[in-house]
């Protein structure tokens, strides 16, 4: 590790030394994206005091992504895991899962299971409607609220178009592994998109999804297999995700309005391994087993409204209402006739949410000085059923947990231009809770413009995050299980420092590059945890405020550009301390520092004869380490030091166009270093870990991907007016 941190200060120094030669600034700015995530109107990067990454959609269509969790395995300081269980993606942030920190689409948190924004499957996420993606590292809890701690993740869709008509259709096969056949393996992926600008005024955009996945079989048989050997079924679910949506805008004199309508549709189909003979005599047996099916649909609406009041004042609002359901169907599956019978279907899970946003700005005249009102009302209402398993009383009775949370957020954001170089943020939320006490957040942001196109911004922010529903209402007890939700859980408590300098300049030769270096550090206290209250004769566990982390990071992104080459390399040194309480043994772990480097790029090469081009991506997660409670060998409970292996994982792609770009060819590779599990190793010195609610051993796996895949990709563009 003391030997990448070397050669990682040493690619920090080279940087610096490279970016001080001779240049000359672009006169235009060649990164101005326009971004509005927590701004007071959308603006350039360069003007914006938070440090804003930004994913375009040609990322995006470089990487031939068919949903949020292909492109996030790019990003350099997230990590995205798959769950071969259910097929879900889930994502962490400096280490910390996706409770804290925020997904939105145009400003508008996305339900979950659990909360608004937070725990969002990313494939659950369609690309097809985005324009780019933003992305803010650091504390955002003054802009947007709750568990915006580590940062936030913006969804920006396309709204309109400068043709008429606006149509595309596109076909996408793809194997899974080796795995692929039509219909029957792989995944299959089709889409289209109508726009159509009635006028200067009003634009429609109608546009569809499907993405089947045929499941990942790797050592199993699929659900036709009739032998009773475990082998059944698949080792990644089946499923299949269906998408609507559909936006109305309009626009005229500063006054924009515009309403979305979103439909998702998934299907998870579980094939047991279990295989049960019937006796069919005199006729030859017949085998059948016990399958799910897991079905979600989620409806969202979104009404945003924004222009100016008395020709001076600013406001923007938002209205959204959400609706995620999931049923569970149980049924019989017979496997000679391959037909389903004695089906029963219930909702398991639900939620319905009201949510709306809104801010003033542009109170005075002065240029030099601008103030942000702004609030935040979320209505939650949640349903889990009794059929989970997860949720019980005292008398191990099936119960159903209903629950309603209410929050009324008021917030204030002032942005002061010092001088042309120097402007002040400081920013102020008051939270008005329903199941906790009353909670706040503040920031403060500092940008300075150098001579020589440096950037140097700086922000302190205290956000918090309010407990989940498992960590509230689980009581999960039997035999071979003792786990517990805590009522009386209060919010944890976060505060984040973040210095970023970032510079772009150009060369004589037509070179173009651009440095962004960041160094950040998280303290969270009360930080949530599920902690052991007794050891023998069984191990308890109880969600607790008892654990704090630790967390600093140095990372350096640094984007080049030259003739018909395009490249990023970015490096990120991570480290983390968790303090651990074992409530049963009065033990409390070591809160040292452990360190993980991580890297990731890109390259990419566009041939105009042949109007083609070449994309490469590439990503590396270095070892991690972290203490686990557990028992040794010797019996002992104490914690033990788990080490996660590092992995690379690199995509490539090659898209061609024709006919005037109307017609593109996408091939292209994820994976390319086969990467599936990756190992996690307890090393107890004396003994070996045996934690966890089921106990354990020295390694497990952990599924990261199917292994290398292959793409093709067929989109039609047709735009007139």
């Amino acid at each position: 590790m003391k030997i990448k941190i070397t050669l990682f200060a040493g690619f920090l120094f080279c940087t610096y030394s490279f970016a001080q030669q001779k240049d000359s600034i672009a006169s235009k700015e060649k990164l101005s994206e326009v971004v509005v995530t927590g701004q007071f109107e959308p603006q350039s990067i360069k003007k914006s005091v938070f440090n804003v990454r930004v994913i375009s959609k040609e990322n995006i269509k470089q990487l031939a992504a068919n949903n949020l969790a292909d492109v996030l395995n790019q990003y350099l300081n997230i990590t995205v895991t798959s769950n071969g269980d259910d097929g879900r993606s889930k994502v962490s942030m400096f280490g910390l899962d996706s409770q804290y920190f925020k997904i939105l689409v145009d400003n508008i948190p996305l339900v979950s299971d659990t909360g608004m924004g937070t725990n969002v499957d990313l494939t659950q996420v369609n690309l097809d409607d985005v324009e780019r993606i933003e992305i803010i590292e650091g504390s955002m809890g003054v802009t947007h609220g709750a568990n915006a701690v580590t940062g936030i993740l913006n969804i920006i869709t396309k709204k309109g178009g400068g043709y008429k008509w606006q149509i595309n259709a596109t076909v996408q096969e793809e194997t899974v592994g080796k795995e692929f056949a039509f219909f029957d393996k792989g995944r299959h992926i089709q889409s289209a998109k109508i726009g159509y600008n009635f006028n200067e005024n009003w634009f429609i955009n109608i546009g569809g999804n499907r993405n089947a996945m045929a499941g990942y079989y790797d050592d199993k048989k699929g659900k036709d297999y009739d032998k009773n050997d475990g082998l059944r079924g698949y080792t990644q679910l089946p499923k299949e995700q269906l998408v609507g949506n559909a936006i109305l805008g309009y626009q005229k004199d500063g006054f924009r309005i515009f309403y979305k309508f979103d439909y998702y549709g998934e299907d998870v189909h579980y094939y047991n391994p279990q295989v049960n003979i019937q006796d069919n005599y005199p006729f030859p047996d017949t085998y059948f087993s016990r399958d799910k099916r897991y079905i979600t649909n989620r409806y969202y609406h979104h009404l945003n409204a924004n222009g100016n009041l008395f020709s001076k004042l600013k406001y923007n609002v938002s209205v959204s209402q959400q609706k995620q359901e999931r049923d569970l169907e149980n049924f019989v599956y017979h496997i000679d006739t391959k037909q389903e019978v004695d089906n029963q279907r219930a909702t398991y899970q639900s939620k319905e949410v009201f949510y709306s946003t809104g801010a003033l700005s542009n109170f005075f005249d002065n240029k030099s000085v601008d103030f942000q009102l702004g609030y935040e009302i979320t209505n939650e209402n949640g349903f889990y059923d009794s059929s989970v398993g997860a949720f019980r009383d005292d008398n191990q009775q099936g119960v159903d947990i209903r629950k309603r949370l209410e929050n009324y957020d008021i917030y204030s954001v002032a942005e002061i231009g010092v001088n042309e170089k120097f402007s002040i943020r400081p920013g102020l939320r008051f939270s008005f809770q329903s199941a906790f006490d009353n909670q706040y957040a503040s920031s403060l942001g500092l940008r300075y413009l150098f001579d020589k196109g440096l950037e140097a911004r700086a922000s302190l922010g205290k956000s918090y995050r309010t407990p989940n529903f498992d960590e509230l209402y689980t009581y999960f007890v039997d035999s071979n299980h003792n786990m517990q939700g805590n009522p009386n859980l209060i919010p944890e408590n976060s505060t984040s420092y973040e210095v970023s300098f970032k510079r772009a300049c150009s060369f004589d030769s037509g070179a173009q590059i651009s440095n962004n270096l960041a160094v950040t550090y998280l303290d969270v206290d009360d930080r949530i945890d599920m902690v052991v209250t007794q050891v023998t004769p069984t191990w308890n566990y109880r969600y607790m405020n008892i654990n704090k982390y630790k967390m600093w990071n140095i990372s350096t992104v640094e984007q080049y550009t030259y003739k018909n080459w395009n490249g990023m390399l970015g490096a990120a040194v991570v480290g983390i301390s968790r303090k651990l309480d074992l409530a049963a043994e009065n033990l409390v772990s070591d809160d040292k520092f452990f360190y993980s480097f991580r890297l990731n790029s890109s390259i990419s090469y566009n041939i105009p004869k042949w109007n083609t081009l070449l994309a490469v991506f590439y990503k590396y997660n270095g070892q991690q380490q972290q203490y686990v409670a557990g028992t040794g060998t010797d019996g002992k409970s104490g914690f033990f030091l788990s080490t996660l292996e590092s992995y690379s994982w690199m995509d490539a792609s090659i898209r061609k166009a024709f006919f005037k770009n109307q017609f593109e060819v996408t091939l292209g590779a994820r994976n390319l270093f086969n990467v599936t599990n990756l190992q996690s190793v307890q090393n107890g010195g004396g003994g070996d870990a045996s934690g966890g609610a089921h106990g354990g051993g020295t390694s497990s796996d952990m599924m990261l991907g199917y292994g290398r895949s292959y793409f093709l990709k067929l989109s039609y563009n047709l735009n007139f007016n």
